[in-house]
């Protein structure tokens, strides 16, 4: 299992907001090159990067901090946030980029996902924004009528490398990550599942390898890595004992 370190660009720094608002922001480092490269320090195998500023503007914003973060490290990125068509898929796997994650994009353009899916295998991820279990979009402004599971399913069979579901309100805020809902999830496509929002200790690490079983596949944290909750070694090394 895989634990994903978390870089979320606002205004070109590394930030995290508090369930998604960006009214609520903490800067951790004015340098997301250099954010990455502590990452990897520490043993990061993979990082998960976010374009906040393109989330909310449907293109990307932090073109030059995502250039720089794959300039200054050789591990895997992968990359959400703004993308919404192929050539911009097409744009930044061509830069580097390992995996892109379509969000927004999966509910009001699935034949993009598709698309994309079929033309670069295994480096497309859906992201499933969750609130109450109803999946959100623009940088989880709006909720779609929709439930998690029935966008899931839509991509059971388009070759999609991996489900990023975020519980939103558990996103910031250090609550422990929703591992129930993701499990059931990943129990419910063949795809693996990566989960995402509220991770706050190695317990929470520990919990989601448990449930490794239902087809869990990786763990995103970003506050709790920030703030010393988690040391990064300690919880790569958990994941992959």
């Amino acid at each position: 299992m895989i634990l994903f370190p978390a870089i979320d660009l606002k205004d070109g720094r590394c930030v995290r907001l508090i369930k998604g608002d960006m009214g609520q922001v903490t800067i951790f480092n004015d340098s997301p090159a250099d954010q990455a490269r502590r990452f990897v320090a520490a043993g990061a195998e993979w990082i998960h990067v976010v374009d906040l500023n393109g989330a909310f503007a449907g293109k990307p914003v932090n073109g030059p901090a995502v250039e720089a973060i794959l300039a200054a490290v050789s591990v895997p990125i992968q990359l959400g946030g703004g993308i919404r068509d192929m050539a911009t898929v097409e744009s930044w796997l061509a830069a580097g980029v390992k995996r892109i994650i379509l969000g927004t994009a999966a509910v009001k353009n699935p034949a993009l996902v598709r698309e994309a899916a079929r033309a670069f295998p295994g480096q497309v991820a859906v992201g499933i924004d969750a609130r109450n279990g109803r999946v959100a979009t623009e940088g989880w402004a709006d909720t779609a009528d929709l439930d998690v599971v029935t966008l899931a399913r839509r991509f059971a069979d388009a070759g999609v490398a991996a489900l990023i579901h975020t519980d939103i309100d558990r996103d910031g805020v250090l609550g422990g990550p929703n591992i129930a809902a993701s499990a059931a999830l990943a129990e419910s496509v063949p795809i693996p599942v990566i989960v995402s929002g509220g991770v706050s200790s190695l317990d929470d690490l520990r919990a989601v390898k448990a449930a490794a079983g239902s087809g869990l596949a990786g763990v995103i944290s970003g506050r709790a890595i920030y703030d010393g909750r988690i040391d990064l070694a300690a919880g790569i090394a958990l994941l992959k004992g």
